[in-house]
C-alpha cells in the first residue's frame, strides 16, 4: 500500500519518476491563461490569512462547500476568515476523489511545507501556521510566483482596461512577465441592450471614437488591440457557448448594429450573425499581429438565477453545456483560412463528448507555417482533473501530435494554484512512463525527456513568442 502524496505521487513506474524528476519538475511555468489580478501583483499584496489567499473568489471550493451543506454566510458571507476556513476544512474530507482533495494538500505542501491532512481537527493549527507564513516576504503575491518558478503570467483583461498595472510591473522590471490578454466578449454581448450600449459609451470614451456604426466599433477594437500589443499582449481569449452555423455578412451586421443604436433588440438570428461577423473581423486583426486566439467553448453559465441576483456571475453556478460545436467551428476556421488570415488558435472544449472532435478539427487547418499552429487546448474547468487530463492527452496523442502541445495553464484566480502544473506534469510523465514499460515506446530517456520538457515549457515559449 502506498502512502498518500509522497514524492512519487501519481508516478507509477520508474520511467515516469525519471521523466518527472529529471525533466518535468525543473521546467519554469508559462501560465498563458489565468485570471490573477494584475493589481495584486503590482501592489505585491500581502494576504492577511489563508482564507484570503485560498477561498476568495475560488468557486471550485464554494461549490463543494454548498454541496456539503455549508451556509452561504461561511462561503461568500460575513463570517470571519477563521470561521470560513474551518468550514472549508470540515468539507475537505468529503471531497475524496474530487481534484480539490489533491490540490488542497499539494498546495499546503508546496507553499507552506505543511504535510498534515486538512480536516476539522487540524484546521486551527493549519490556519494559524499558513496565515502567519503569508505575512512574510516570500509569500507576497510576487513571492508566490517566484516560489513556483513562474516565468510568464497572461492575465485576462477587458478591452477598456488601461493596463496600468501591467505597465507598472514592466517599468519596475519585475522578473516575471505579467502580460495582458484581450478578452472582448463584451464587444458582441448584444443580448442585454442596456448593458451593451453602456459598454460602448465607455469604450468610446477610452478610444476617443464616436461609436455609431459597425465600422467605428471595429475601429475601436483595432485601437485597443494595438494598445494591448504595445504593452506586451500577444493573446486574445473568447468565452462562448458555441460558434454559430449561420450565413453572415458585414452588410447585415452593419444593419443590425444600426438597429441596436436605435434601441431595438436584435432577433436571435440577427444576434448570431452579428457575433460571427465581429469574431471574424477580430480574428483577422489577431492574425495581422501574429497573436494567438483562444476559444473556450461549451460552458452554460449562470444557471441559478436566484444566486445570480444575490451574488453575481462567476460564483459557482456554471456547468457543462450540450451545444453543437463542430460544423460552425469548421466554417469559422475555414473562412479565415481561405484568405490565409487564420491566426494561431487554441481550442478548449468543456463537454468531454467533444474531445475527439476538437482533436481532429485542429488537423484540418494546420498548414505547416507554424508547428502546432492550431492547438487542442489543455483540459479545461470541469475537465481539469486526472481523468480529464488523461483523456485530453490521449485524444491529442491518438489524433494529433502530443509532441507539439503547448501544455498546461491554471485558468485560476488564486495565487496558490500553481501546483496544478505539477499535477499535469506528473500525469503526463506517468502516461509516457507506462507506455515505455509496456513496450509501446522505446526506452530512450534522452529523447522522451526532451519531449516532456517541450510539452511542459519549450513549446509554449516558442509558440507565443513573448518579448
Amino acid at each position: 500500500m502506498k502512502e498518500f502524496l509522497t514524492e512519487d505521487f501519481l508516478l507509477e513506474t520508474e520511467t515516469a519518476k525519471k521523466l518527472y524528476f529529471e525533466h518535468a519538475a525543473k521546467m519554469p511555468i508559462i501560465d498563458y491563461h489565468c485570471h490573477l489580478s494584475p493589481k495584486d501583483i503590482a501592489d505585491d499584496r500581502v494576504f492577511k490569512t489563508i482564507t484570503e489567499a485560498w477561498l476568495e473568489g475560488d468557486h471550485y471550493k464554494w461549490r463543494a462547500m454548498r454541496t456539503n451543506g455549508v451556509d452561504e454566510e461561511f462561503i461568500t458571507g460575513s463570517k470571519s476568515d477563521e470561521e470560513k476556513f474551518t468550514k472549508w476544512a470540515e468539507t475537505v474530507p468529503d471531497t475524496l476523489r474530487n481534484p480539490l482533495y489533491h490540490w488542497t494538500h499539494l498546495e499546503l505542501q508546496r507553499y507552506f511545507d505543511i504535510p498534515d491532512i486538512l480536516n476539522s481537527s487540524t484546521a486551527e493549527a493549519i490556519f494559524n501556521e499558513s496565515s502567519e507564513k503569508l505575512k512574510s516576504t516570500p509569500f507576497t503575491c510576487r513571492g508566490l510566483l517566484r516560489k513556483m518558478n513562474v516565468e510568464v503570467v497572461c492575465s485576462t483583461d477587458d478591452p477598456i482596461d488601461d493596463l496600468k498595472y501591467h505597465k507598472q510591473l514592466k517599468s519596475e522590471e519585475f522578473e516575471v512577465k505579467i502580460l495582458p490578454t484581450f478578452r472582448p466578449d463584451k464587444l458582441y454581448a448584444v443580448e442585454d441592450l442596456n448593458a451593451y450600449t453602456a459598454y460602448l459609451t465607455n469604450l468610446g470614451e477610452v478610444t476617443g471614437v464616436k461609436i455609431n456604426s459597425l465600422d467605428s466599433l471595429l475601429e475601436t477594437a483595432q485601437l485597443r488591440i494595438d494598445y494591448f500589443h504595445e504593452v506586451g499582449g500577444r493573446l486574445s481569449d473568447h468565452g462562448l457557448e458555441q460558434l454559430y452555423d449561420v450565413d453572415y455578412s458585414k452588410t447585415n451586421a452593419a444593419a443590425s448594429f444600426a438597429k441596436l443604436m436605435k434601441g431595438t433588440t436584435l432577433t436571435l438570428a440577427e444576434t448570431h450573425q452579428f457575433k460571427m461577423v465581429v469574431l471574424v473581423e477580430l480574428s483577422k486583426m489577431y492574425h495581422a499581429k501574429n497573436w494567438t486566439q483562444q476559444y473556450h467553448l461549451g460552458a452554460i453559465r449562470n444557471n441559478n438565477s436566484r444566486m445570480l441576483r444575490e451574488l453575481g456571475p462567476d460564483t459557482g453556478f456554471d456547468s457543462i453545456g450540450d451545444f453543437s460545436q463542430v460544423r460552425a467551428l469548421s466554417k469559422f476556421l475555414n473562412e479565415l483560412d481561405t484568405s490565409d488570415q487564420l491566426a494561431k488558435t487554441i481550442l478548449y472544449n468543456l463537454n468531454p463528448a467533444d474531445n475527439e472532435a476538437m482533436a481532429t478539427m485542429i488537423g484540418n487547418f494546420n498548414d505547416g507555417s507554424v508547428a502546432g499552429k492550431l492547438q487542442y487546448g489543455s483540459a479545461w474547468w470541469f475537465l481539469d482533473q486526472k481523468d480529464g487530463m488523461e483523456k485530453q492527452i490521449n485524444a491529442l496523442s491518438n489524433m494529433g501530435l502530443l509532441s507539439r502541445f503547448v501544455g498546461m495553464l491554471t485558468d485560476s484566480r488564486s495565487f496558490l494554484s500553481y501546483p496544478r502544473h505539477e499535477y499535469f506534469r506528473r500525469i503526463l510523465c506517468n502516461l509516457i512512463g507506462k507506455d515505455v514499460e509496456n513496450g509501446e515506446l522505446p526506452n530512450d530517456l534522452q529523447w522522451l525527456g526532451q519531449q516532456v520538457e517541450n510539452i511542459c515549457y519549450y513549446n509554449a515559449k516558442n509558440y507565443f513568442e513573448f518579448e
